[in-house]
C-alpha cells in the first residue's frame, strides 16, 4: 500500500511492504532520505547489503539503484524536496529511467543469486 503526503516543497511516499517480500527499486535524480518507521528490513544498495530496523534515517545518493527486502512488516518512507504533486506521474519526474542491469543485478542478490 502507498500513500502519498505533500507539505510545502516537500514529498513523502509511505509505502507499507508485508513481510518476506523485497522490492528493487529505482535510482533517484537528487539525493533523498528515506526513513525506516517501523521493522526492519535487508538493504541492498551499490553492492553493500545491511540490516537495518526501524527507527532509521538514511541518505540514498542520486543516482543509486537499491533495494529492500522486508523481514518483518515494514512502513518506509522515501522523503523528496519538490513542489511537484501529481501522484500519477510523481515517480517519472524523481527517477532516472530503470537501469535493466543494475535492476536484474539487485534483484538476484536479494533472492540469494538466482
Amino acid at each position: 500500500m502507498i500513500k502519498h503526503h505533500f507539505s510545502s516543497g516537500l514529498y513523502a511516499k509511505e509505502t507499507h511492504i508485508p513481510a518476506n517480500h523485497w522490492l528493487v527499486q529505482h535510482a533517484h535524480n537528487f539525493d533523498h532520505l528515506s526513513i525506516l518507521a517501523e521493522g526492519t528490513v535487508e538493504l541492498l544498495a551499490d553492492g553493500q547489503s545491511q540490516v537495518i530496523s526501524a527507527p532509521a534515517c538514511l541518505t540514498i545518493p542520486a543516482g543509486t539503484h537499491h533495494g529492500v527486502r522486508s523481514l518483518t512488516d515494514v512502513v518506509w518512507y522515501c522523503l523528496h524536496a519538490t513542489e511537484y504533486t501529481d501522484v500519477d506521474d510523481i515517480d517519472e519526474k524523481l527517477t532516472k529511467p530503470i537501469n535493466e542491469i543494475a535492476v536484474k543485478a539487485l534483484s538476484e542478490a536479494l533472492n540469494g543469486g538466482k
